[in-house]
């Protein structure tokens, strides 16, 4: 059994220090139950969370998309994603990003698991969902030039884990996850 958590600290102060178009930083001070007291820096999402889809044309195959990662200051290979509109849930979410950034939408959409990325810093959650029984459908999106849509074959994670574009963890995880799923659904352990 794993051991009990401690209380969690108590917010002492909380102060907004920067913001921009995308991101709020907020700092914290702390006091932790063992009278501790820290002052921590984090960023504030929006609150609505994102959606990251594993889309499959085929049993066999996954739709990614090749983007301009800023970051980087490259093109990377990665997951159809976005963020999750006022008003939105995250099934409609998940099937707009994909009009959006793949020129399809899916007739099947369910949620997988939730992620996060660097907790201690950011509160951003990502949905990432499984989405098949795909069909033709484009929405204009706000991406500032076309994404490059590419299949690849889920028998080709390994290969793609080589590739120097392709390395964004939570399109890695999503991966990983939805193959299990689907290898648990088909009852085939020795599918891919």
């Amino acid at each position: 059994m794993p051991p009990t958590p401690p209380h969690k600290p108590s917010i002492l102060s909380r102060e907004e220090v920067a913001r921009s178009q995308l991101f709020t930083i907020e700092r914290l001070d702390l006091r932790f139950s063992n009278g501790a007291e820290r002052t921590f820096e984090r960023l504030k999402g929006s609150g609505h969370g994102a959606v990251m889809i594993v889309a499959m044309p085929d049993p066999d195959h996954v739709l990614l998309i090749r983007e301009y990662a800023a970051g980087f200051d490259d093109y990377a290979l990665t997951l159809p994603k976005g963020l999750v509109d006022p008003g939105e849930d995250i099934i409609t979410a998940a099937n707009r990003e994909l009009m959006e950034e793949c020129g399809v939408g899916a007739r099947n959409i369910e949620p997988l698991v939730e992620l996060s990325l660097a907790p201690n810093y950011m509160n951003h959650r990502m949905h990432v969902l499984l989405a098949s029984d795909l069909y033709e459908k484009r929405l204009p999106g706000d991406e500032p030039e076309p994404l490059i849509v590419e299949t690849h074959a889920f028998r080709e994670l390994p290969a793609l884990l080589a590739r120097e574009d392709f390395h964004e963890a939570r399109a890695i995880a999503a991966l990983f996850i939805a193959r299990e799923k689907l290898r648990s659904d088909r009852d085939q352990s020795d599918w891919w």
